[in-house]
């Protein structure tokens, strides 16, 4: 077929030319409503100094902190019961008991299809009615639901990824360690998981991310965040009669951009690492017959004749 592709015919040359042709049209026209967007935002003064001068008042400073803060806080919180929680659910679903397989599927299934949002808002409500009797107090309805929606959703899909990893584990590697009488759960323990870790551990990341950024579902139960935090700033902050969405808007997501690419950052050092670890490291040169290193750390003397 010489490098023709399988799922379409190659583009002739005038489809080519066409082809150039809505490209290019279609970024003038991206381009341009950009450029009108900046324009009535202009207009509009949301781009005048004294818009984005009220970054200088350390008030606004601490409470973009604290929302950082408190949006970092639930991440670490649901980031290590998601994990803890895949990890029981994977071992789950490779259980030989069946119904420990099939309630662990259906659990994984569940909070799989159903929209985080609902999750987070159903607990919302549950935990506000029952605040009193689980000694809840100030933002812990708001905070617990929202960690316990982000823990059931993303450590269903951190199970999904560490079965994957399980499963590609050569078969041969659990057949040996049974060969040496190790038991099931010494085998998942210690051959199993570890490897399967290793080997999705950049696509863990990538879930981590997707935890991070799912921390501002917090805004829809008036969990104070960084998105609330910033939304009600924008609501309080007037500026010659005019609110300061665009400048918090603009702030909030430059702040969610860096930490979401600083995780990211992690997952690409990690793929890479990996790389260079399953590559191994290069064998030495061989010395020379007759090199006094080699003679020396074989023992032989260099002047003996073989």
């Amino acid at each position: 077929m010489s490098g023709a592709s399988v799922l379409y015919d190659a583009p002739g040359p005038k489809t080519k030319a066409r082809n150039r042709l809505y490209s290019i049209v279609g970024a003038v026209a991206v381009v341009a409503l950009i450029a009108f967007v900046i324009e009535r935002l202009g207009a509009k003064g949301q781009f005048k100094p004294e818009m984005w001068n009220i970054f200088n008042y350390a008030d606004v400073r601490n409470n973009l902190r604290d929302g950082v803060l408190t949006t970092l806080e639930v991440f670490a919180v649901a980031a290590v019961l998601s994990l803890a929680l895949g990890v029981l659910l994977a071992v789950a679903r490779l259980s030989d008991h069946k119904p420990v397989r099939w309630l662990a599927t259906g659990f994984v299934e569940l909070f799989r299809a159903i929209p985080l949002l609902i999750t987070i808002y159903v607990l919302w409500v549950i935990l506000l009615a029952n605040r009193d009797a689980l000694g809840l107090s100030g933002n812990g309805p708001q905070f617990w639901a929202l960690v316990v929606g982000l823990t059931a959703y993303n450590g269903s899909v951190q199970a999904e990824v560490l079965r994957a990893g399980i499963v590609a584990v050569p078969r041969g590697q659990a057949e040996a360690a049974y060969a040496l009488g190790m038991r099931k759960t010494q085998v998942m323990t210690t051959v199993l998981i570890p490897q399967a870790v290793r080997a999705m551990l950049p696509t863990i990341i990538s879930q981590l991310v997707v935890t991070l950024k799912d921390t501002s579902l917090g805004y829809i139960i008036t969990f104070e965040e960084l998105l609330y935090t910033a939304r009600q700033m924008s609501t309080n902050i007037i500026v010659n009669g005019s609110d300061t969405y665009v400048p918090v808007i603009i702030v909030t997501g430059v702040i969610y951009v860096a930490m979401c690419l600083a995780l990211s950052g992690l997952a690409t050092w990690i793929e890479r690492r990996g790389r260079r670890t399953k590559t191994g490291v290069a064998p030495a040169t061989a010395a020379p017959a007759g090199d006094p290193a080699t003679a020396a750390d074989t023992g032989k003397d260099p002047a003996a004749t073989p």
